[in-house]
């Protein structure tokens, strides 16, 4: 199962280099950015040059392949630096922010979830409910400006931008929590519910075993398949979906740097930015099949 997945991501992310690297070149000619307005045509020829720019898109493909073989990711237009090193900065502060995110969205949405799933129709599972779908529904970039203007702009209470303090996290984190909480509280509100109503918990109830071992110890074990690839998928879509949220609030990661990159022609940085983390997604999914060996033994075999 790992290695049809291993051969899968491979053929996808080249799929995805081909497409990235082509379509970045559309994007314009650096030289327009990174020289001055009057400069020379001898002054733009010179510079492509030095950067491997006036090859033919062909040319300059088979280059970056070969430099790949090699793990040379080339170097960045705009910082002069091996555009590997770049990405990776960039991208310990996206991991951080999406590991910090997920932790916390796990453990609220199992909780709460399943203290839902076991009091179904009272009054705990209705808010709940309304607040998962609201979460699911509402997007980031909406949120992330109306938190913003309240609780930055209008009550002061925390800073708009940046990484100096604990208090510059919350509101990045608090805009990439709502969605995934609320998707996957409603994922481990239906498992749990049907997981609730087979006979071995009707067994521990009439044992006389008490709520909590039979929602976090009997029961949720079996409820997790199917919350575990939520879990993932939300995972994966925090590491892609960050961008919005990064831009707002100016937070140094990977989906700012993305699009930064984007914007100023870095096309080494675009392509060593994708490749990072489609790798990251790629070591995700191989964690979730193994968390899924772990949970059923039918996998496992």
């Amino acid at each position: 199962m790992l290695s049809k997945r291993a051969v899968s991501s491979f053929v996808s992310l080249l799929v995805l280099i081909v497409l990235v690297f082509f379509l970045s070149r559309l994007t314009g000619d650096p030289a327009s950015l990174y020289l001055p307005v009057d400069a020379s045509e001898a002054m733009r020829e010179n510079f492509r040059e030095i950067n491997g720019l006036n090859d033919p898109v062909l040319v300059q493909f088979g280059n970056y392949l070969s430099d790949l073989v090699r793990l040379d990711f080339g170097d960045s237009l705009r910082k002069a630096r091996p555009a590997m090193d770049v990405v990776l900065e960039a991208f310990v502060w996206t991991l951080w922010l999406a590991a910090i995110t997920m932790v916390l969205v796990v453990v609220a949405a199992i909780v709460v979830g399943s203290i839902a799933a076991f009091n179904v129709g009272k009054p705990f599972d209705r808010i709940a409910s309304v607040f998962s779908l609201i979460g699911a529904s509402a997007p980031d970039f909406w949120i992330a400006i109306v938190g913003i203007v309240l609780f930055s702009v209008t009550l002061g209470w925390l800073p708009t931008s940046g990484t100096g303090t604990v208090w510059h996290w919350v509101l990045p984190i608090a805009v990439l929590f709502i969605r995934p909480f609320g998707l996957i509280l409603q994922i481990v509100r239906g498992s749990m519910i049907n997981a609730l109503g087979s006979a071995y918990v009707k067994t521990a109830r009439a044992k006389g075993v008490k709520s909590s071992p039979i929602i976090f110890v009997h029961t949720l074990r079996n409820a997790m398949l199917p919350v575990i690839t939520v879990i993932g998928d939300q995972a994966a879509a925090l590491l892609n979906g960050a961008v919005v949220v990064e831009s707002i609030f100016g937070f140094p990661g990977v989906g700012k740097l993305m699009i930064d990159s984007i914007l100023q022609r870095d096309f080494n940085v675009i392509l060593a930015a994708i490749m990072v983390t489609a790798i990251a997604i790629f070591l995700m999914n191989i964690l979730i099949d193994v968390a899924y060996a772990l949970l059923d033994p039918c996998i496992r075999t």
